[in-house]
This record gives C-alpha cells, sequence and structure tokens, in this order.
C-alpha cells in the first residue's frame, strides 16, 4: 500500500538533493545504519515508565531520520550519475539488517515480550519474504513485489511502538491472553500479552510469511509462463 507512494516521495526530497550536491551517497547510507542502532539500544531497555516511553518514541524519530536518510542515497546516487550496482547491494544489505535488527531489539525488550524468540522468529520470517523478491531476479525474473511490503511493515510496526509508547506513558497494560485458547498464543508467537510491541512482531511475522507465499506463487506463474 505505501509502495504506491514512492512518486510522491521521489518529487517531494528533489530540493533537498540538489542541496546535497557532491556528497558520497554512501555517506547516507552507513549513516542511516549507526541510527537504526542507536534506536535498537533505545528499544531493547525501554521500561513500562514515562522514562521507557521517551525513549521509545525517541527510537521512532530517530529510525524515521533513518529511513529518510536510506531514501535520499539512491536518489541523490541517480541525481550525480553513479548509481550502480555496489550501490544498490550495499542499500538492500544495510536494509535487511535494519529490518531484522528491530524485530530483534523489540523481542528483546523484557517490560512487553515475554519470550525473546519471537523476535527472532519474526525477523526470520520478515527475511523469508524479502528472499522471495530477490530470489526471482535470480533467475531471470524482473523483482517480485506484492504481499506486505516493507513500507507497510515499518508504518505498522512504528506506529505499533507509538502504541507502546503511550501504554508506559500512562501505566496502560496489555491485553493478557493467558486465559484463551492456545491458538491466540500461537498466533502472538508464544507471548501471553497484546501490547503494541508484541503486536509488531506478531504483524511483522505473519506478514512475512503471506508475502513469502504470494511471492513464491507470482515467481513460479512468471518461471511457467
Amino acid at each position: 500500500m505505501f509502495e504506491k507512494m514512492r512518486e510522491r516521495w521521489t518529487k517531494a526530497i528533489h530540493p533537498l538533493v540538489l542541496r546535497l550536491g557532491g556528497l558520497d551517497p554512501s555517506v547516507l547510507t552507513w549513516s542511516s545504519l549507526v541510527l537504526a542502532l542507536i534506536s535498537f539500544y533505545l528499544l531493547v531497555g525501554a521500561e513500562k515508565d514515562a522514562k521507557g516511553s521517551i525513549a521509545i518514541v525517541s527510537a521512532v524519530l530517530i529510525i524515521l531520520i533513518a529511513a529518510i536518510l536510506d531514501g535520499l542515497d539512491g536518489a541523490l546516487a541517480r541525481h550525480q550519475g553513479v548509481d550502480g550496482d555496489y550501490g544498490d547491494f550495499l542499500d538492500h544489505t544495510i536494509d535487511r539488517i535494519v529490518d531484522v535488527g528491530l524485530l530483534v531489539a523489540i523481542g528483546m525488550n523484557a517490560a512487553f515480550i515475554e519470550d525473546p524468540s519471537s523476535g527472532y522468529l519474526a525477523a526470520l520470517l520478515t527475511l523469508f519474504g524479502s528472499y522471495m523478491g530477490t530470489q526471482a531476479q535470480s533467475v531471470g525474473l524482473d523483482r517480485i513485489y506484492g504481499g506486505f511490503s516493507r513500507a507497510d511493515r515499518m508504518v505498522i510496526t512504528l506506529v505499533s511502538l507509538l502504541v507502546a509508547s503511550w501504554q508506559a506513558q500512562m501505566g496502560v497494560p496489555g491485553i493478557d491472553l493467558t486465559g484463551m485458547n492456545e491458538l491466540a498464543g500461537w498466533i502472538m508467537l508464544g507471548n501471553n500479552e497484546l501490547n503494541g510491541m508484541s503486536f509488531a512482531l506478531a504483524i511483522s511475522a505473519w506478514g512475512g510469511m503471506y508475502t513469502f507465499l504470494v511471492r513464491f506463487i507470482k515467481t513460479r506463474r512468471g518461471l511457467l509462463n
């Protein structure tokens, strides 16, 4: 859904691209990774209190800045006429690091997440979806999109983190799923409380699986037709 806004975004950042002039685009790429790592640190240690709320909001703002830099590097490279295979490789590599790191960091937050392995599982399933998109290219097709896009996942994750920040600030507990059937716990990846962070992990995990299946079917159809 949010991938459709890419053209508008490109037009919006064009004046900023012009002002960056001859700056090496890779500086923006690496800077986005450094900022992302800082946000991960904040998320891991955020408690369910006022300080934790500030830490989560700060992490969200830093991730947004990192996302802006991530969007600028490619636009700047194209403007300078230096876009190439290495830049594309570096950009996609750091995107995957950020995707995985964000979910693992959320999973390591002991205040909101009961089972740390849920973060690793969400990251793994997210990678499955991303892998299938690039795998299509390796067998001669165009890159396959569809399913739960990176932009969709990122927006929902950040909104969920803001909900978690509100819960921490106001002292609002999550929904206790202990008394429900095993299916609820399975859907929540082993976490017995539905809150902003556990929801972000669950939606990323199942969204990743859905994306993998959608892209697998599209790739299979493209290869057999």
